[in-house]
């Protein structure tokens, strides 16, 4: 069955993202929004295993019934709690060798599953099965923020793979804004191919007339409103970004480093001089909002983004193309250029229900809707994104303080 294969395809990316890693790498867990890779390998087996396997075998031999408190994430409702998120890091064992018993196991046993599955059932079976592939993916985007994030915590600036490519590229051309009439549009997944409820209802919107850059935000632009004082006006920030900004030390994005030779940022590649033409990231929402204000632009919303973004192919640099950083938009194309990959586009938009939104039931409807208070959405995907796994409907969040994700921004304007 295609899912099957499906399902090979992405459990083996999962493991090919961690063979650069050493044993003592697995293990490392530096700020708690960063799980060790360990971690990341097993809990993407417990949601199979809790959400496929358990439910539907007859009979199913569990790994090790400590693994359900383990590798929990967040679920309140499987019953078994769940290790604090803070203290991943904490634990020496499961080695890490018995991670990956683990996933051969769980492998062994959705095979089972897929060639066994009475017809009846296959409907169901099918749905978690895609639920749990997506999932995966997710957490594969996760990994290798992750590691970046564990390995920028080390004065030795280690390289998760000092292999990867390097443009040549280092200027880019001027911004320029593509109107858009606005009125009544649709917005969100439709019925056909996979979609998160939280994509779900489609619905209509109004939009009043507005213009987008063709563009991400650039690390040049983004040294400019640096050198302009913008992390000492308070006049751009939002409270809670301005407090963040004097609390936190904040005078750049994460990962960049003053010296003597001029900035440098870490990648996943170690340290490398920082390239002006590149799009700006590793920013929290409350610098992307401060940047905007200050260039008398603003963020766009979701549904700007989305309207915008649906007649475009799902075209940019992925996980797929072995970059793993944002590379400089790409010359001689006109109109919108890098909706998709490279970086999330920090929107305007909080991350709440769609109008006649309902959470699925038990569960799995803990997997997005609880998370519907107090964070913002991004859009577009990123150099560590799956190439299969975005869409134009597709809604990424997190909290406005945030910054190891690639996160950057695009502008909009208001149209008369």
């Amino acid at each position: 069955m295609a899912l099957g294969a499906a399902y090979d395809r992405v459990r083996r990316c999962t493991e090919r993202l961690c063979e650069p890693l050493e044993l003592e790498d697995y293990l490392l867990q530096t700020v708690v929004e960063a799980s060790p890779p360990r971690w990341h390998l097993a809990h993407v087996s417990w949601f199979f295993e809790t959400f496929l396997l358990r439910p539907s075998v007859p009979g199913y031999r569990v790994f090790h019934e400590p693994f359900d408190y383990l590798f929990n994430s967040y679920y309140e409702q499987t019953g078994g709690g769940f290790w604090p998120r803070p203290e991943r890091g904490l634990l020496s064992r499961p080695t890490v060798a018995e991670v990956y018993a683990y996933r051969r196991h769980v492998d062994a046993g959705i095979a089972d599953l897929i060639d066994r599955c009475p017809a009846a059932d296959w409907p169901g079976v099918a749905a978690r099965l895609e639920i749990g592939l997506n999932h995966e993916q997710q957490h594969q985007e996760l990994l290798l923020t992750d590691i970046k994030r564990n390995f920028a915590y080390n004065p030795l600036r280690p390289a998760y793979r000092a292999d990867l490519p390097a443009t040549s590229i280092t200027d880019t051309s001027p911004v320029e804004y593509f109107p858009f009439n606005g009125g009544l549009v649709e917005i969100g997944a439709g019925t056909q191919g996979f979609s998160w409820d939280n994509e779900r209802p489609r619905h209509r919107v109004f939009l009043a007339p507005f213009a987008l850059a063709d563009r991400p935000v650039t690390n040049g632009e983004y040294l400019a409103f640096m050198a302009d004082c913008g992390y000492r006006t308070p006049a751009l920030w939002l409270a809670d970004g301005w407090t963040a900004v004097q609390s936190k030390g904040w005078n750049a994005p994460l990962y960049w480093e003053s010296t003597a030779d001029g900035w440098q940022v870490m990648t996943l590649a170690g340290m490398r001089s920082l390239n002006p033409a590149e799009p700006v990231c590793h920013l929290s929402y409350y610098e992307a909002d401060a940047f905007a204000a200050w260039a008398g632009r603003r963020l766009p919303t979701e549904a700007e983004w989305e309207h915008a973004a649906t007649a475009l192919p799902v075209r940019g640099r992925f996980l797929d193309d072995g970059w793993l950083h944002p590379q400089p938009a790409p010359a001689g194309q006109t109109g919108l250029r890098q909706m998709f990959g490279d970086i999330w586009e920090w929107t305007a938009s909080a991350y709440l229900p769609y109008p006649g939104y309902h959470p699925p039931a038990g569960a799995l409807g803990e997997y997005n809707g609880k998370f519907m208070c107090n964070q913002m959405v991004l859009r577009g995907g990123s150099c560590a994104s799956p190439r299969d796994h975005l869409r134009a409907s597709y809604r990424n969040f997190f909290y406005p303080h945030e910054r190891w994700q690639f996160q950057g921004l695009r502008l909009a304007e208001d149209r008369p």
